[in-house]
């Protein structure tokens, strides 16, 4: 760990920058830090976001002020039971006059997406996002298009026992790095809401300009060399192969690329809080939205009430700390 901790010192004033972004995002979102610091996370680590509430919490605010406050595109895109993949990723279309096909690029090619009821549309039509998502690319026709960089998609869905929507794919919930679950504010943050939010001048509030695109790849440089030691490199681990083990109340277990997302996001995590190294508090911390979406309960585990979150809170107790 001595190596991390000699270059922790480096890391201070970076965390004092995106300390300074949140400082600005809040000038329009009231509470919700929680949601605020994954979604940075997420940007920080080009890990895609699946958030999960009731409509009304500020998600859709949020992904769009993240997006002014680092001057990068953003789009917004309403999914809805009548959308069609063309929607999504553009198509070509036949100009009369030259006797050629034109390529009418869709709202994907843009830096941040947010695919808001991402499951209010059919599964066709979530599995258009999978080759973007993962890939960082898109194909119209014979044509394949690199999207610009960086690129991340911010999905909001409506819990799944609302009118109308539809579960996600395995495969496709895979793809997103955490997947968030988004609460009430308390009755201060609501209150600050109301005196805000009110009035009839109360969405001319403008965020500055904090970061760049520049600034993005600079920070993500600096994430790859957080230190992270073995013995927290095989506590990750221990935690997603316990999702593998044989189960009366998990169907399938993590992926390897809960892994992946669980270092990387644990990396994210210590950056933002000054530090040049990992801890297993980093890990605990993350642990939950890297895998609630990427266990799939068995059908004791849903007539017993229990859910991803009571097996991951198990896992914990059950893996010894290094």
């Amino acid at each position: 760990m001595e190596s991390g901790q000699i270059e922790n010192t480096s890391y201070i004033e970076e965390g004092k920058l995106i300390a300074s972004l949140k400082a600005e995002i809040n000038k329009m979102i009231i509470g919700q830090e929680y949601m605020i610091d994954r979604i940075l996370i997420g940007l920080l680590s080009g890990g895609h976001i699946l958030l999960e509430g009731i409509p009304g919490l500020a998600k859709s605010l949020t992904a769009s002020t993240v997006a002014k406050t680092i001057g990068i595109d953003f789009k917004r895109i309403q999914f809805t039971p009548d959308l069609l993949p063309a929607d999504i990723l553009g198509t070509e279309i036949y100009n009369q006059k030259t006797g050629d096909f034109i390529i009418k690029k869709g709202p994907i090619f843009s830096n941040l997406i947010l695919a808001d009821e991402i499951n209010r549309a059919p599964a066709k039509v979530q599995s258009a996002l999978l080759e973007a998502m993962q890939e960082k690319q898109v194909t119209i026709g014979e044509t394949t298009y690199q999207l610009d960089k960086p690129f991340l998609v911010i999905a909001t869905q409506n819990p799944l026992e609302q009118q109308g929507t539809y579960p996600l794919p395995e495969a496709q919930q895979d793809r997103f790095m955490l997947k968030l679950k988004i609460k009430y504010p308390n009755r201060n943050e609501e209150r600050s809401i109301i005196d805000r939010f009110s009035t009839e001048n109360s969405n001319e509030s403008q965020v500055n300009e904090i970061l760049s695109k520049s600034n993005i790849f600079e920070l993500r440089k600096a994430i790859d060399n957080i230190y992270v030691d073995e013995n927290i490199k095989n506590y990750a681990l221990d935690i997603v192969f316990k999702t593998r083990e044989e189960s009366v109340y998990i169907t399938c277990g993590a992926s390897p690329r809960a892994s992946i997302n669980l270092i990387k996001a644990a990396r994210c995590r210590a950056f933002m809080e000054g530090r040049g190294f990992v801890t297993p508090d980093d890990i605990k911390a993350m642990v939950y939205d890297v895998l609630r979406h990427r266990i799939l309960l068995s059908y004791e585990a849903e007539a017993e009430n229990i859910t991803s979150e009571d097996i991951i809170t198990q896992i914990l107790e059950q893996v010894n700390l290094p």
